[in-house]
């Protein structure tokens, strides 16, 4: 089923703000990503602050990855669910996927890196650092606007230190048709927020609340960033988490590099005291994420509507 609206998403310029709290301009942005998260659980942000360069060079470093043998490929294995090299995949075929742990810490990625190319490949390791560290700085923002505007300043430090990046780079083979085919099939995200950059190749689609499908085209060198299952258990449910999926049509792949901050393992998300009361009852117990995550990729959680109520809804 293709989309049903052409409803755009709204766009939040964060160009020039700088990570200043307190100024009309900041009150302002952070009242326009306050409305769009209850709305859409998502929105389209500008962010200069990434030189053209590096927004031109991760998607070379990308095709690089994706050029290497198959059997290259799998060596980039992990115990963890959706870390990793993720592909050939019969209900997505046109899907495949590499998942790099702590993205924004150099020796982390140099080391992954070697394991890709014994020889190394300080260009790959340099793009891909270099882009994480660049598009964090917007997480960091819109998730300290998140906390500020629901009036949770006290947990800000905890909140922030909760997490690390992790940067998922993703392509999709071209269906070669005009008939649309699954990409990557309708699902939340389960972390905390995710911040996406794409090729000029369209296919993301939001569902949003009333069950519509928007269309997502991103304007060029924008990023969609859009909130996860546990951000949304977290404020118990003052946020949208939506489903999305791709669909591909057309003679060109897609490439999109994903930001994603993650809980760390043995963090208990749990939705503060001032989130619960008579109009808002709790609607999760705490949990742990890493422990949710092996839920999610079981039979049972597959199968739920919502994985997160099944797992530890009240």
């Amino acid at each position: 089923m293709g989309s049903e609206t052409s409803l755009k998403l709204p766009i939040i310029d964060f160009s020039n703000l700088g990570q200043n709290p307190g100024t009309a301009e900041w009150d302002l942005v952070k009242l326009q990503v306050r409305k769009a998260l209850e709305e859409y659980g998502c929105f389209e942000a500008l962010f200069d602050k990434i030189p053209a360069e590096i927004r031109k060079a991760i998607f070379g470093a990308v095709e690089d990855f994706f050029d290497l043998p198959l059997e290259t490929k799998r060596l980039n294995a992990s115990k963890k669910p959706f870390h990793g090299y993720l592909g050939q995949y019969p209900k997505v075929p046109l899907f495949e996927s590499l998942g790099i742990d702590d993205a924004t810490i150099a020796e982390e990625v140099e080391s992954m890196t070697r394991i890709l190319w014994p020889q190394g490949n300080q260009n790959f390791s340099n793009t891909i650092v270099s882009f994480s560290e660049q598009v964090s700085e917007l997480d960091h923002i819109v998730r300290r606007m998140i906390v500020e505007s629901l009036g949770l300043e006290k947990y800000l430090d905890e909140h922030m230190n909760s997490t690390y990046h992790l940067l998922r780079v993703m392509k999709y083979k071209a269906p070669e048709t005009t008939e649309t085919k699954l990409g990557l099939r309708s699902h939340t995200d389960k972390n905390i927020v995710t911040i996406l950059y794409q090729n000029q190749v369209d296919g993301l689609e939001l569902q949003t609340k009333d069950g519509s499908w928007i269309d997502l085209k991103p304007t060029p060198d924008s990023f969609v960033v859009m909130i996860g299952d546990s951000l949304y258990a977290w404020a118990n449910g003052r946020l949208h988490s939506p489903h999305h999926r791709v669909m591909m049509r057309g003679n060109a792949a897609r490439y999109s590099v994903g930001l994603f901050s993650v809980p760390k393992a043995g963090y208990m998300i749990k939705a503060p005291e001032e989130m619960i009361d008579e109009e808002h009852p709790l609607l999760f117990k705490p949990f742990d994420f890493v422990q949710f995550l092996g839920f999610y990729y079981t039979e049972a959680g597959q199968r739920a509507q919502s994985a997160l109520k099944s797992y530890c809804g009240v």
